[in-house]
């Protein structure tokens, strides 16, 4: 546990340094180190799906960088330091697992689940919604949503009917195109087949943005080996012709 302590202090008095005497990390303010975490969270991201452990291990100490940065700029203005951050974070931790800190029965994920939702709306959330950011992407918000929404009741007996759902989405989505309805309705139904189709992913245990992510990666590196096994310029060759090299890419 000591060296895990002294490592973070080493952070900690870094940060001090860096602020003082950097003129880069002097300029630094809340808004404009938001866009720069988003990117590293990003990369996180790319590192979890891609089970790279030293480059997790790297962005993991980016993100902690960021925190503690935050940290400082509020400390700087009287607001907060990170030990009051870290102070907040544990004292909720231990409110939300009263099976662990209490005498709350809990054994199973579902029940922890709901526990948490429930004490979050008692300790003045409007809506078990609230947690949800408005910022994040928006396959990742209708799944969280979904899941949130699941601990108060508000959920589907069975995936059967998930999938009715997603065939009734897709049913009207079809017939708005084909009458030629507004694009705006176009996209209002697209956008329930897709909230439907999330849904159902949820109910099979696959994060969907996952599952997109990874099929993303696989069709740039198909279509990167056609760029790279052309025999001419991409526009000069049939769609025949690129889908022989995908195939081939496939194979491989």
């Amino acid at each position: 546990m000591q060296h895990k302590l002294d490592a973070f202090a080493r952070l900690l008095n870094i940060m001090d340094e860096l602020r003082e005497q950097c003129p880069w990390d002097r300029k630094q303010t809340f808004q404009s180190l938001r866009n720069l975490t988003i990117e590293e969270t990003y990369e996180l991201a790319d590192a979890i799906l891609n089970e790279d452990l030293p480059e997790i291990k790297e962005e993991i100490g980016d993100l902690l960088l960021h925190m503690v940065f935050y940290a400082k700029i509020a400390d700087e203005q009287g607001a907060f330091d990170i030990a009051d951050a870290l102070n907040a974070v544990c004292e909720k931790l231990i409110k939300r697992h009263p099976h662990i800190y209490g005498d709350v029965q809990a054994d199973d994920e579902e029940t922890v689940k709901k526990n948490w939702e429930q004490l979050k709306l008692q300790e003045g959330k409007k809506s078990v919604l609230a947690g949800v950011p408005r910022s994040l992407p928006a396959m990742v918000k209708a799944y969280r949503m979904q899941e949130k929404t699941k601990q108060v009741g508000f959920e589907w007996e069975n995936k059967a009917q998930v999938w009715d759902k997603v065939v009734e989405e897709m049913e009207e989505f079809r017939e708005a195109s084909e009458q030629g309805l507004s694009q705006e309705k176009k996209e209002e139904e697209f956008g329930d087949v897709l909230f439907s189709l999330i849904n159902y992913a949820r109910f099979e245990g696959i994060d969907p943005e996952t599952a997109l992510e990874r099929v993303n990666q696989k069709f740039k590196q198909r279509f990167e080996y056609i760029e790279a096994h052309a025999d001419r310029a991409l526009t000069e060759m049939s769609l025949e012709e690129m889908d022989a090299l995908w195939n081939e890419a496939k194979r491989r």
